[in-house]
């Protein structure tokens, strides 16, 4: 899929008198994976919500896929995948039910078969015909992350993905993330383990009281001072 996946500029987002976005710009490419990182109360919820069409900008521009989303939201919304701290599960319907009725809404061919894949990917075989209102934190989450991949979507958006999930389910994430990678699919990921966002992602973002502080690609040798980079990004954001 070529061309340009995301495009910000001038991004602002306000609530009353909180500024929680000021003029953020930020473009990704296709294939690109990028983690977006910060202290608590930085912005990186409110940006992915914002990139997902959930929350409109106060001001600036947003594109997706070349568009801007007034022209086509609904339309770029079926291109992408969402896994928040929100499940968007219904508690009353099993995992199946709820990956069913998702499937539908995004016109998944070979329904069935699709569901069940998925299902058998996250480890929720045992659990597929109970009412998500029973099962653990993990668990649901484990369903949540089968939600947003059902429909194959170009770009992938994860807010703090692996919270609830214990190690194995941890791995079967980085696992499913790396096959979907392969892919071609476009990820960006909001997450505070340092770590485990550059093991996932080739690039950094840095965002501190609403603005990027730092945006850069981070090659393999590099990791190891990216801590003090970031630190230091943060240390400087936070003075303003």
């Amino acid at each position: 899929m070529p061309g340009g996946v995301l495009s910000c500029a001038g991004l602002t987002r306000r609530f009353a008198a909180v500024i929680a976005l000021q003029g953020v710009d930020l473009k990704v490419e296709a294939g690109e994976s990028v983690a977006i990182l910060g202290p608590n109360g930085a912005g990186k919820t409110t940006l992915m919500r914002v990139i997902a069409t959930l929350l409109r900008p106060s001001a600036g521009t947003l594109l997706l896929f070349d568009r801007p989303i007034g022209d086509g939201g609904a339309q770029a919304r079926r291109r992408i995948g969402f896994l928040s701290h929100h499940s968007f599960l219904y508690p009353d319907l099993t995992p199946t039910e709820n990956l069913e009725f998702y499937a539908r809404m995004f016109h998944v061919p070979a329904v069935t078969q699709r569901v069940h894949e998925l299902i058998e990917r996250v480890g929720l075989t045992g659990w597929a015909h109970r009412p998500v209102r029973m099962l653990s934190r993990g668990l649901e989450q484990r369903c949540a992350l089968a939600r947003a991949l059902l429909h194959r979507p170009d770009l992938l958006l994860l807010d703090e993905p692996f919270t609830g999930l214990d190690v194995d389910a941890s791995a079967t994430l980085i696992e499913m993330l790396r096959q979907e990678q392969q892919r071609g699919m476009t990820m960006l990921m909001t997450t505070h383990d340092l770590a485990r966002g550059l093991d996932l992602c080739r690039r950094a973002v840095v965002l501190v009281r609403g603005k990027i502080r730092y945006d850069r690609a981070i090659d393999t040798d590099e990791r190891a001072t990216f801590e003090g980079q970031y630190r230091a990004a943060v240390q400087s954001g936070s003075a303003d």
